[in-house]
């Protein structure tokens, strides 16, 4: 039984090791001061120091033991113990005092997040990312402009400047974490930095072991983070001051050169779609998912500014996790134990999960915040417009904790926001088309974001997380196909970007109500059994019909509104599509190439009558129009057959090739009702009417282009 008054959590003072022999008076305060405040923590006995000077007045300390984690420090990676203090998994309060305290543009925000600043790096920093070249994983790396190569040597290099730098600080912040919520699969990570606002981001973004687990944590991976300190540029290879490097031989990662945050954060995301898909079999995913109260688990592919964050943020259902999971034999996992969101433009109104999150612990990054209030204005884009939050996922009121799930997707729906407004709001996709659409990943990129942008972008990111994969796209392709067709998953298109009209050309950004009402759908399997039509070009399978959306607003030609033609949009993002698709084309099977758009149609849309499709057609000096073989009706000037004012230029494209000076048009046929067809010449690209016989009162006829 504890003491009447007493705290049962606080346990009896401890034992106060031996200290120096003049050290008694002091021990003796320490005990009166613990017998008195039974409710405080213990106090732990700190040594004296000895052979203090007025030149040194600190003295010397006693030689002391060192923890489990500074040894190994030492041991991997020749960390000065000695003159370095190492901070091993500090607590939210000690990261956020040593920010204010020794960190530029560091504040606490009225919500009570920490607010930090980046640097000159507000984002990724993808052309400055390597990977090192070396035997046991040479085969399998996708080489190019997103994994480029480093040899072992430079590699060597950059450890050692990351190293020597950390080793001038006076402290260094070590976070232990786990990447993935499986534990069969989780990945032990070990954080290695300079900055508390680092710190205090990992141990949001990781999963956090429980203390005993602490105790003898050994990372699988270590990220040193020295970014404040350049890398040398004129290293082999080297294009700028900045070098994220990773290298899964040595089962490590090093940073220079920048201080983004979030490059930590992806260099676990590239690890996992390296290690995942190779030693376990296991896909690596960029995407959103959440669980239904049945059970029922649906993920969302989708690059940034697409809405898997918002779109997965659902009342009706747990939040799994915003932005990373794995799907293994068993269901989905989230590798992450925080979300980062982005920031510009939030508002409770809107995204009232992610504002409420923001609270003590978060990491606010490059926000701009009111200097009296502390107040952070959201639409304020004066540092970037990559304004970002990252908390624990705890913060979300419904998140589904532990952030796994052992069923398997009911529906996976990639996103795209289509900024030409052709593509529809919502389709349903075959597995071959899903391939195509996932190894595509495209968006838009919109008009105005940079010089000399007049009209949307397309964007193609494959996997929608192409700045990520370690692997070739394909190779992941094909394990979510056989995935789709193991468990019998539905796929889904789904467009959040603009209708009617281009976001140029006076369309307007899907509302979200709508969009939402579509996932209603989609949850309760009513737009699974819903009539479709097939929609052009594209190909894609389109609901007529959908609760609490308006039929018009589900095919994008219905209420199309732009005065540029319709299908010319179509087909022109269409040729965009298969000229980026080329290049996977080689790894892709005929089916799913097929799967993509058609572009061999005609982008004009004049309409013609079936009667006069295959009948060619003239002008003469009179500006008449003249249909060979139509129905008769004679001009009393010139005594032929004409009929004035008919306009069938599409139709032109029906008269087969001749050769110049040909007799006759072949494949022509007569209508009943003319019993003799004058003899024409044709030639191509001009044609020419020449009657067999000179019919008084005409005139030749010129050559002209049809009408």
């Amino acid at each position: 039984m504890n003491p009447a008054g007493s705290n049962p959590h606080i346990s009896s003072p401890r034992p106060i090791s031996p200290g120096p022999q003049h050290s008694n008076a002091i021990r003796q305060q320490v005990l009166r001061h613990q017998n008195n405040h039974r409710r405080s923590t213990p106090l732990k006995m700190v040594a004296i120091s000895v052979n203090r000077t007025a030149l040194h007045p600190g003295g010397v300390q006693p030689g002391k033991g060192h923890t489990e984690l500074e040894e190994e420090l030492h041991e991997t990676a020749h960390i000065d113990y000695e003159r370095v203090a190492i901070v091993a998994n500090p607590s939210v309060p000690a990261l956020y005092e040593d920010a204010l305290v020794y960190e530029t543009g560091t504040a606490i925000t009225s919500s009570g997040a920490l607010t930090a600043y980046s640097g000159a790096k507000t984002g990724r920093s993808p052309s400055d990312k390597r990977i090192v070249r070396e035997p046991s994983s040479e085969k399998d790396v996708w080489w190019g402009p997103v994994n480029k190569p480093m040899s072992p040597e430079v590699w060597r290099i950059n450890r050692e400047r990351a190293v020597d730098y950390l080793n001038t600080r006076n402290r260094i912040y070590v976070i232990d974490g786990y990447a993935g919520w499986d534990e069969r699969y989780r990945i032990n990570v070990r954080v290695v930095c300079a900055r508390a606002y680092h710190a205090l981001f990992m141990r949001n973004m990781l999963i956090r072991p429980r203390k005993e687990e602490l105790e003898h944590f050994h990372p699988d991976y270590v990220i040193y983070n020295a970014g404040s300190f350049p890398a040398n540029r004129f290293t082999e290879g080297m294009t700028s001051a900045t070098s994220v490097a990773i290298n899964f031989a040595e089962r490590e990662m090093v940073i220079l050169g920048t201080e983004y945050a979030g490059e930590m954060k992806k260099g676990v995301f590239t690890i996992l779609f390296y290690e995942m898909p190779v030693k376990h079999n296991v896909l690596t995913l960029h995407s959103s998912a959440n669980e239904g109260q049945e059970g029922d688990v649906t993920v969302f592919f989708g690059l940034s500014g697409t809405g898997k964050t918002t779109l997965s943020a659902d009342p009706k259902r747990a939040l799994i996790g915003d932005d990373e999971h794995c799907w293994t034999d068993r269901g989905v996992f989230n590798i992450e134990g925080g979300c980062y969101a982005k920031c510009v433009g939030l508002s409770v109104e809107k995204e009232p999960d992610i504002f409420n999150a923001i609270k003590f612990g978060s990491v606010l990054e490059n926000v701009v915040f009111d200097p009296i209030t502390r107040v952070v204005n959201y639409d304020d884009c004066t540092l970037t417009e990559n304004t970002r939050c990252a908390y624990p996922i705890e913060n979300i009121e419904n998140a589904k904790i532990p952030c796994i799930t052992e069923r398997h997707p009911t529906n996976i729906i990639l996103l795209t926001c289509d900024a030409r407004g052709v593509l529809p709001p919502i389709s349903k996709l075959t597995t071959e088309q899903t391939m195509f659409h996932f190894i595509s990943g495209y968006t838009s990129k919109m008009a105005g974001t940079e010089d000399g942008v007049t009209e949307p972008q397309a964007t193609f990111s494959s996997c929608f997380a192409q700045p990520f994969l370690a692997l070739h796209p394909m190779r992941y392709a094909r394990m979510l196909a056989n995935k789709i067709s193991e468990h019998k998953v539905n796929a889904w298109l789904l467009n959040t970007g603009w209708v009617g009209a281009g976001a140029t050309t006076g369309g307007k950004r899907c509302p979200l109500k709508y969009t939402r009402a579509i996932l209603d759908a989609i949850h309760s399997g009513e737009l699974a059994k819903a009539e479709y039509e097939v929609y052009p070009v594209f190909n894609l399978h389109v609901p007529k019909s959908c609760p609490n959306v308006p039929s018009e607003l589900l095919n994008p030609k219905k209420s199309w509104t732009a005065s540029v033609p319709f299908l010319d949009e179509v087909v022109k993002l269409a040729k965009l599509f298969n000229e980026n698709f080329k290049k996977y084309s080689d790894e892709a099977t005929k089916e799913v190439i097929a799967a993509g758009p058609v572009t061999e149609v005609a982008p004009a849309e004049a309409p013609s009558a079936p009667a006069v499709k295959s009948i060619p057609v003239v002008r003469c000096k009179c500006a008449h129009i003249h249909k060979v073989n139509g129905t008769v009706e004679v001009n009393g000037t010139h005594g032929i057959q004409t009929i004035p004012e008919v306009k069938a230029a599409p139709e032109v494209k029906a008269v087969p090739e001749a050769v110049p000076g040909a007799k006759a048009i072949p494949e022509i046929k007569t209508v009943p009702e003319v019993k003799a067809v004058p003899e024409v010449n044709v030639a191509v690209p001009e044609v020419q009417y020449t009657p067999a016989a000179e019919t008084p009162g005409t005139t030749n006829i010129d050559s002209g282009p049809a009408a």
